[in-house]
């Protein structure tokens, strides 16, 4: 089982930056793709991002390749999402999550071990 821990979410300007934290634990989880997926009020659960835990490789939403960078820092467990440029549509919560089993896309269903969430609301 693993364990997710999301920070770094906060109210921000439109066009300003943010980096979303989380911190992973429990065993085997090294073996995992970890995402990124975000919730907007009354819609559904939408995937960002996400890296091969090992290889490094990554894929994106197409809504977020060139303005979110997914990365991971293996010896502090540690994943991380760096946004620019945040609109306000990009309000949500950001989530952390374990993938399952490869492929690791876009699909929800490959991902579970959620953590709690971060708030991100982008408004001037």
């Amino acid at each position: 089982q693993v364990q997710l821990a999301e920070s770094g979410g906060g109210s921000v300007q439109p066009g300003a930056s943010l980096t979303l934290s989380c911190v992973a634990s429990g065993p085997s989880f090294k073996t995992y793709a970890m995402g990124w997926f975000r919730q907007a009020p009354g819609k559904g659960r939408e995937f960002v991002a996400v890296i091969s835990w090992l290889g490094g490789g990554t894929y994106y939403a197409k809504s977020t390749q060139g303005q979110f960078t997914i990365s991971r820092d293996k010896a502090k467990n540690t994943l991380y999402l760096q946004m620019s440029n945040l609109k306000p549509e990009e309000t949500a919560v950001y989530y952390c999550t374990a993938c399952l089993n490869s492929p690791c896309d876009e699909r929800l269903t490959k991902y579970a071990n959620w953590g709690q969430g971060t708030q991100v609301t982008v408004s001037s």
